[in-house]
């Protein structure tokens, strides 16, 4: 996967070229970043991608590169990179729009959306395929995706709400999209690697829920945004 090292360089640009006063939380540095999503320059669409490169602190960018590498080489091994990057970057883009709608004052940083469109993906496929699998080896690999995705919650939760006093300026919606993205369109694309996955029904019902979503949002943004 190409995004870690991207992200890693952007990371190291805005800690040491552009030192911040905490590294747990933001800082005028990446609040004020041409890449990080930021409800006042909506106009931007590039800011709808670009957000996945910039990451709050050394927490946040070490547990997304982990999460990225742990999911995305194993799944690279088994389905084509051209699969797991259009997962990925449907998380992506779910996740900012979702974070435009649900919590549209907030800014938005970080991979949190195509992570966990992988493992929404991930989950979803071992679910299916639970009775092909070593039963152990299933459970465990269910409870592992279960256990991330708690802790993970439970920090961005943490950050949204109780770093700094008032509540960091940063959105975690973006976690919840991505999950459902993966849920959705990660299941076609991991389930279906034995065969042409445009000869899928399932892919392309799952692409129209997808793109209807998308539509309402951008409706959305335009038109009913409190951050017009």
């Amino acid at each position: 996967m190409s995004a870690p090292p991207c992200q890693l360089a952007v990371f190291i640009y805005y800690a040491v070229w552009k030192p911040q006063k905490q590294w747990i939380t933001l800082d005028t540095g990446i609040l004020e970043s041409p890449l990080t999503y930021s409800p006042e320059k909506r106009e931007e669409a590039w800011r709808f991608i670009s957000y996945m490169l910039v990451h709050a602190g050394v927490q946040h960018i070490v547990g997304n590169l982990l999460m990225q590498l742990v999911l995305g080489i194993p799944l690279e091994m088994v389905h084509k990179g051209l699969r797991v990057g259009l997962v990925y970057l449907a998380g992506v883009i779910a996740g900012s729009l979702a974070s435009s709608i649900f919590d549209p004052l907030r800014f938005l940083v970080g991979a949190s959306g195509g992570v966990y469109a992988l493992m929404g993906g991930y989950f979803m496929n071992v679910l299916v395929n639970f009775r092909e699998m070593i039963p152990v080896l299933g459970i465990f690999r269910l409870l592992i995706i279960i256990l991330i995705v708690v802790s993970d919650m439970g920090f961005a939760l943490y950050r949204r709400f109780f770093v700094p006093e008032n509540g960091s300026p940063v959105s975690f919606a973006a976690h919840i999209a991505g999950g459902f993205a993966g849920m959705s369109i990660g299941y076609t694309v991991f389930s279906c690697f034995d065969k042409a996955l445009l000869k899928d029904p399932r892919f392309w019902i799952a692409i129209a829920a997808y793109l209807a979503c998308v539509l309402f949002a951008v409706f959305f943004n335009i038109f009913l945004s409190p951050a017009n």
